[in-house]
């Protein structure tokens, strides 16, 4: 009866995986279908966009999209060309007159630097760093920081950082630490969510930019 008991485990550990990858993708497929979908609000849009060259109603939401693909490969286009200064410039400039939508904008714009690599003036002031929780030789946390300025609390100076969570680094917590608490990370921000979408299998390792500078970050700076 053991054996058979264990048998029965190998398989299912085996199996289980396999059944959980299935799951995830068909929820993820009904998702999509759902809010995307031709009978979606999203889907009826892209339906219109297609109804002038077929009658089809699928044939109608795969042009709209087609559609919608090219017009997203023309805005890469533009913001991949000199042009890209002065088109942000433009889109913040409309959407900062905005109350309550400019805030939103502005939330997801950050979130779009921290995920897009390649713009390293997002990333700008944007560091990893080493948080170790009571001082050195505490708990260390990889975390970023987002901003150079420190605040003022009962006069000591902290820095706000940002601890991502795994294995999907899109959210996590915002935690003011004391300034002395945090050093710099010499892995860069690719290093850094490797970590936590690995969910710390892959181990930090330093970062050659990193290593000349370009991401590191004094955290002890002054208050201004």
């Amino acid at each position: 009866m053991t054996y058979i008991v264990r048998t029965l485990l190998a398989g299912l550990l085996v199996l289980l995986p396999l059944a959980i990858t299935v799951i995830l993708v068909v929820w993820f497929g009904t998702f999509v279908l759902a809010y995307l979908g031709p009978h979606s609000a999203v889907g009826q849009f892209l339906t219109m966009l297609g109804l002038g060259l077929s009658a089809s109603e699928w044939a109608a939401y795969l042009i709209g999209i087609a559609i919608l693909l090219f017009v997203i490969y023309v805005m890469g286009v533009i913001v991949e060309s000199r042009m890209r200064s002065q088109f942000s410039a433009l889109l913040d400039s409309l959407i900062g007159r905005i109350p309550f939508v400019r805030n939103i904008y502005d939330l997801t714009k950050r979130f779009v630097d921290v995920v897009d690599y390649k713009d390293r003036d997002g990333l700008r002031g944007m560091s990893p760093v080493w948080c170790y929780f009571g001082g050195k030789g505490g708990a260390a946390v990889l975390a970023l920081l987002p901003s150079r300025e420190p605040v003022l609390l009962n006069g000591a100076a902290y820095h706000a950082i940002l601890v991502p969570s795994a294995p999907v680094p899109v959210g996590g917590g915002l935690v003011y630490v004391p300034s002395e608490w945090i050093e710099p990370a010499d892995i860069g921000v690719e290093g850094l969510m490797s970590v936590y979408v690995s969910m710390g299998v892959a181990p930090p390792r330093p970062n050659a930019a990193a290593a000349r500078g370009q991401n590191a970050l004094p955290p002890h700076a002054g208050v201004r």
